[in-house]
């Protein structure tokens, strides 16, 4: 029988916040598995907490209440240096507004974490240049993200997510910034990496061509879960 590995679980888990004497609660008691191998969508309305959602599995924001686990480990038993290891090591993230580093090149900003990882030079240069093959920028390495497209920043931010080969890449609202045919490039090439090389997928995203690619569908409201659906992607 086929068996799943849970690459994220949400145990009860809620955010709130308060606003002078009102207590907002952007997610509310939700649990959630996210398998190995998932290509799923984080979809509702603004305000639903899709984005706090993403942030807390990725470390970025910390549950008021409950527990979230990435792989084996307990984020919340983390210390600040082994929470931010386990970022740079096993999470991978595409922002809409790319959060390339200016000054660095395509190749530069696609290299910076397995440097921070302490990768030597040469097996470095031998991933990096894989991987932006891989996106498509093999020519484009050496440009700088105000010498290149929105697509092609963001397959920049593609290939940075995707270097350290990460146990789950999280992806808030990646198509935003871009025109529909880069959309479209962009969601191939995310649809490619998942079925060849087996990453795992999270996106939180309003947009439906997102939506259409992904084989589960999980659609918040009022920061709980109102329909979790498992499909089979146009």
């Amino acid at each position: 029988m086929e068996t799943h590995k849970h690459i994220v679980r949400l145990d009860n888990v809620s955010k709130i916040y308060h606003q002078g004497k009102i207590e907002v609660r952007a997610v509310d008691a939700l649990n959630l598995e996210i398998d190995q191998g998932d290509f799923c969508t984080l979809c509702g309305p603004s305000g639903s907490g899709k984005t706090t959602v993403l942030n807390m599995i990725g470390g970025l924001d910390i549950p008021s209440e409950g527990h979230v686990y990435l792989e084996d480990s307990n984020l919340a038993t983390l210390g600040r240096a082994a929470l931010s290891r386990l970022r740079r090591d096993r999470i991978g993230f595409v922002f809409q507004a790319y959060n390339l580093i200016p000054v660095m090149t395509a190749y530069e900003n696609a290299e910076f974490v397995l440097r921070l990882q302490g990768v030597p030079e040469h097996q470095c240069r031998e991933r990096v240049m894989k991987i932006l093959q891989e996106v498509g920028l093999e020519e484009l390495a050496h440009r700088r993200p105000d010498e290149m497209s929105g697509g092609q920043q963001q397959r920049v931010a593609i290939a940075r997510a995707i270097v350290t080969n990460p146990a789950v890449v999280l992806a808030d609202e990646p198509t935003a910034n871009v025109d529909s045919v880069t959309a479209d490039a962009l969601l191939d090439l995310m649809q490619k990496l998942n079925k060849e090389d087996g990453i795992t997928f999270l996106f939180s995203t309003h947009d439906q061509r997102v939506m259409d690619r992904a084989r589960r569908i999980i659609h918040l409201r009022d920061g709980k879960i109102e329909t979790d659906d498992v499909r089979t992607p146009e």
